[in-house]
């Protein structure tokens, strides 16, 4: 993760809620023009491995649209002989139902997709005061670049505490953060766990030394924009209720491998649109540990709670992030989402620890979409609730429906391989196109092209996440602490 990669184009100054000067102001961003240069050169010659799989995709894509055309009679006959068979036209009815309503849910969150506007950045002597924590574990010099962007940022220094705790690391994190400290001086507080307690341990205990009104949460791989925190703690002046607030993130190693590249185009549809829309509901359902911001009373109203939080008789280590939101918005207050908050995040580069973390994601979301049904259809909130509870039905019917779909997938392919492998390749083609019209219209065309991509990849070799996670939900462990 160094600076050195950060290019113009990863700021996307076409992007209306930026600024060229305001994208490269801050040290950690600032690139020399031989270097913006160099990079721009890089990015129209792609490398051979990328064009390649850009390549593979639409031949695919195209293959499948046109084999779909060309059996559309063998295609016809295996619908009327599934609407025929016992099972099947209870099925085809179910998931026209499903389709009916997941699209209508999609049409809503494109109206408020565009009703969405950020909140503006307060003045500085409006800003309240801040407490941003820093956990690490195994991060070695990327915890250095952290802290350097955060001190780097425009937010008042003496309304500003920095926290950075070292979660018992094996490497040289700890290092790392004593020069931070040599550097930073009285700007920075630094603390070592004794032994590895996990994440969560790490942030209580930078929650109970903040003396900030607002916490915000960054980790410890993950760099920021010079204006962000200010941009994320706005909200909490502007709206009284408002409880959390989440930060948009963006795919920092984006120009190092095929997988980051396909991670930040979804990471854009899933920050930029959906919690855009979640965010005009009030109901932000997840706020990231990549860069997140707490009211302080919020956090002290459920932090025995998250901290003794348990699953099926088991501590739970992981989803400390959701898991906050959750009890954040059980106590019926709002969590917003700041479009121009930016936070660039270190992902995986390699298919066993982006499948790791999927895990670790749909397990959290499993755990805490259980504990959301205990409340959300509850007078939890004074004022509407129906966004909640949308968001809450959407998200619970994906999770119901993995294993029919997934059980349906299988017996297509036993029966007619051909036809599944073309109808799916022809509906990527469709679905996808929304998130590159999307990310075309936010930033470029050319980066765009990798949501087909990923969308091939995810419904191929990740198809199974869901299911796994479900069964084994109970599971400890974060699966992807290990050297950095």
């Amino acid at each position: 993760m160094k600076s050195e990669t950060l290019t113009s184009e990863q700021f996307y100054t076409s992007n209306p809620d930026l600024n060229n000067q305001q994208a490269l102001n801050s040290s950690i961003f600032r690139i020399s023009n031989a270097n913006v240069t160099s990079n721009k050169i890089s990015e129209r010659t792609k490398s051979k491995t990328g064009l390649f799989v850009l390549i593979s995709t639409f031949m695919l894509l195209f293959i499948g649209a046109f084999t779909t055309y060309q059996l559309q009679s063998d295609f016809d006959q295996f619908q009327m002989e599934r609407i025929n068979s016992s099972w099947g036209f209870p099925f085809l009815i179910l998931a026209g139902v499903l389709f009916v309503f997941q699209a209508g849910v999609f049409l809503y969150n494109l109206y408020l997709y565009f009703t969405y506007k950020p909140i503006e950045s307060v003045s500085d002597e409006l800003l309240p005061t801040c407490t941003v924590i820093v956990p690490a574990y195994n991060e070695g010099k990327l915890v250095w670049d952290t802290l350097m962007s955060l001190a780097d940022s425009d937010f008042p220094e003496q309304k500003m505490q920095i926290l950075a705790v070292d979660d018992g690391s094996k490497d040289d994190t700890w290092y790392w953060m004593q020069q931070a400290k040599i550097k930073l001086g009285d700007r920075l507080t630094i603390f070592q766990q004794p032994e590895n307690r996990g994440k969560r341990h790490a942030l209580h205990r930078g929650f109970e030394l903040g003396t900030g009104e607002i916490f915000v949460t960054v980790d410890s791989d993950s760099i920021v924009k010079k204006d962000t925190l200010r941009n994320l703690v706005s909200p909490f002046v502007v709206d009284e209720k408002c409880g959390a607030v989440a930060g948009n993130v963006h795919v920092l190693n984006n120009k190092k491998a095929i997988l980051p590249k396909m991670l930040n185009v979804s990471f854009v549809m899933s920050f930029e649109f959906m919690r855009s829309a979640e965010s005009q509901l009030g109901s932000v359902l997840c706020t990231p540990g990549a860069a997140a911001a707490y009211r302080k009373t919020s956090v002290f109203s459920c932090l025995d709670e998250w901290i003794n939080q348990t699953f099926m008789g088991q501590p739970s280590d992981i989803g400390e992030d959701r898991a906050m939101t959750n009890m954040i918005l059980k106590q019926g207050q709002h969590v917003l989402f700041q479009r121009n908050a930016y936070v660039l995040t270190n992902v995986p580069e390699e298919y066993t620890g982006l499948y790791k973390m999927f895990i670790r994601w749909s397990r959290s979301n499993v755990r805490e979409n259980i504990a959301m049904a205990k409340y959300v259809f509850t007078d939890f909130r004074s004022e509407s609730k129906f966004g909640a509870r949308l968001l809450f039905v959407s998200q619970s019917m994906k999770m119901i429906m993995a294993y029919p779909f997934m059980f349906f997938m299988f017996f297509f392919i036993a029966v007619h391989p051909i036809l599944f492998l073309s109808s799916t390749l022809l509906a990527i083609l469709i679905v996808s196109s929304f998130p590159v019209l999307f990310y075309t219209k936010r930033y470029n065309f050319a980066d765009s092209l990798w949501a087909y991509s990923y969308s091939v990849f995810y419904t191929f070799s990740l198809f199974w996440i869901t299911p796994y996670a479900i069964v084994t939900a109970n599971k400890k462990g974060w699966l992807t602490r290990g050297l950095a």
